[in-house]
């Protein structure tokens, strides 16, 4: 006898209660009709959308997950469906899994392992469950888990002992560098106790800050790879397994490669940017061309996301601007197909040192100035966004937001900002990835040295380390919160060391101000990582 499981990988809405429900049963009749499976299994929390955050206190909230979840059941027939929901019982909630099955609520599994570190909160919203869930589907005795259930041992092994022959992991598990290697070695672990095969069912899709890769995937009872998904793609996939008496042993099928690094880290950008714009109802996006290495990445993954017909860029030079780079902002624009505007802040420039010159008088010309001229084309770039409902994404990047090399108002303005955590090395090894599928990016503009070009002759490391020294520093201090001490042992300049640690802690105002960006790394800037803006602590 075989058993097949249907697999939805899909792209959900938080919040979109109604919507979700529809996209479930769509999936369902799907994988019933076509692809012929006895279960489909989908992600963590699917009915709420991940991570529902503050949602889940609204009573109102939860009744319209309740009443969706009562309608899927009543509409389900000829296939079991397990599904993620945030349910309420008896005055206390938790993170869910039902499985419907002809017109009812066949079972529920509730999370036992909840997760309250970097971005997740579920000890605020949920209480765990202690119970394994083990239902019969078609002879076979099948293990429900949820997401950190299988990160630490416990639940699977509960299951197991339970009688399970099979267990299903219902997931929402965000993407970061090498997650893909980290989610198959923990399962990998929790088969080699429990000695059964495991179908990990992830989620895909932006949701604010964090993206969700998908890469679902099935091992078997040794731990072997049987299937899986690709990332970043929305994907209705099904695994079959052999089934010979207490014996249950997965089919090989379908296994995609994971992604290299810079292949990973450049999909969840798009998918991120795709995502935020499209779910929150902007037009497009907009964004300042500089002719610099960061805004001609942001422009290369804007268009990729929404096409060139939606994306618009703005070249604002001002007198310190080289022609350099208005060529090369040009001509990527040009390269890409997208609309651009040159709109030179030298007027406006000029009307604020005119309107501050009394105040500035005596004054000598200091980064004031400098900042006026990127404040200037925030206004514009604000400008272009509200009038054309396209969403303004800002260019600036991890290693620049994690020193404030970068202007309130100015380069900080915006919706969006794609290279948030992704540090200065990343983005040239980005634009490498990109030009070698296509060259898009002018090869001067990833060749030339970095600079802001806010005054004669300016570049990054005037102000900051190069970023070889500055990125590894960041990298430790921020992402793995080592100490000064630690750095230096890591062979880095005490005295640098130093002014960069400094430099971080001293501009968690500016971060706290800046527009929500997508995780890529282990720690990233935002909900994740929450420092003190005023804090008397010297590391």
């Amino acid at each position: 006898m075989n058993l097949r499981i249907a697999i939805a990988q899909l792209d959900f809405l938080v919040g979109d209660v109604e919507g979700n429900a529809q996209r479930v049963f769509a999936a369902a009749v799907r994988a019933r009709d076509e692809l012929g499976a006895d279960a489909v299994v989908l992600p963590e929390l699917t009915l709420a959308g991940y991570p529902p955050d503050d949602l889940i206190l609204r009573p109102d909230f939860l009744a319209a997950v309740d009443a969706a979840l009562a309608a899927l059941a009543a509409r389900v027939h000829g296939i079991d469906v397990i599904v993620g929901f945030p349910e309420w019982r008896d005055g206390l909630p938790f993170n869910s899994a039902a499985v419907l099955r002809e017109g009812a609520i066949h079972r529920i599994y509730r999370k036992q392992t909840l997760p309250n570190y970097g971005v997740f909160d579920e000890k605020r919203h949920f209480l765990p469950g202690s119970e394994p869930c083990v239902f019969d589907l078609r002879g076979v005795a099948v293990g429900l888990t949820i997401c950190e259930d299988v990160w630490f041992s416990g639940p699977v092994e509960q299951a197991a002992a339970a009688g399970a022959q099979l267990v299903l992991n219902l997931n929402a598990s965000p993407f970061h560098v090498g997650k893909t290697a980290e989610r198959e070695g923990v399962v990998r672990e929790r088969i080699a106790a429990a000695g059964v095969p495991v179908v990990y069912a992830n989620l895909v899709g932006g949701q604010d800050e964090l993206v969700f890769d998908g890469g679902s995937f099935a091992m078997d009872a040794s731990g072997d790879i049987v299937f899986r998904a690709a990332q970043f793609a929305e994907a209705l996939e099904t695994v079959d397994f052999a089934v010979d008496g207490g014996t249950v042993r997965p089919v090989r099928a379908s296994v995609a490669e994971p992604l290299p690094e810079a292949a990973s880290v450049y999909l969840a950008l798009v998918m991120a940017i795709r995502d935020y714009a499209g779910k929150n109802g902007f037009r497009g996006a907009v964004l300042g061309l500089s002719g610099g290495i960061d805004s001609a990445v942001t422009l290369a993954l804007a268009v990729d996301a929404l096409g060139a017909d939606q994306v618009q860029a703005a070249l604002m030079p001002s007198r310190y601007t080289s022609d350099m780079s208005i060529e090369d902002a040009r001509l990527q624009a040009e390269t890409l197909g997208v609309v651009w505007h040159l709109i030179p802040i030298e007027p406006a420039f000029m009307s604020f040192l005119d309107l501050l010159a009394e105040p500035f008088a005596g004054a000598a010309a200091d980064v004031t100035e400098e900042n006026i001229q990127a404040r200037c084309r925030g206004v514009i770039l604000m400008a272009l966004s509200n009038k054309q409902g396209r969403i303004l994404l800002t260019t600036g990047n991890k290693s620049e937001m994690s020193v404030g090399y970068a202007t309130l108002y100015g380069d900080m303005a915006g919706g969006f900002a794609p290279l948030k955590d992704v540090s200065k090395l990343l983005v040239y090894q980005l634009a490498e990835y990109r030009n070698s599928i296509a060259p898009v990016i002018p090869r001067r503009v990833i060749e030339r040295a970095p600079s802001a070009e806010l005054r004669p002759d300016q570049k990054d490391e005037d102000s900051l380390p190069p970023y070889s020294v500055l990125d590894p520093i960041l990298a430790l201090y921020v992402e793995q919160d080592r100490s000064i001490a630690e750095i230096v042992a890591a062979g880095y300049p005490e005295d640098v060391v130093r002014r960069v640690v400094r430099l971080v802690d001293r501009n968690e105002y500016k971060r706290r101000q800046a527009p929500p960006g997508v995780k890529i790394t282990r720690r990233a800037f935002g909900r994740e990582r929450r420092y003190p803006i005023t804090c008397g602590f010297e590391p």
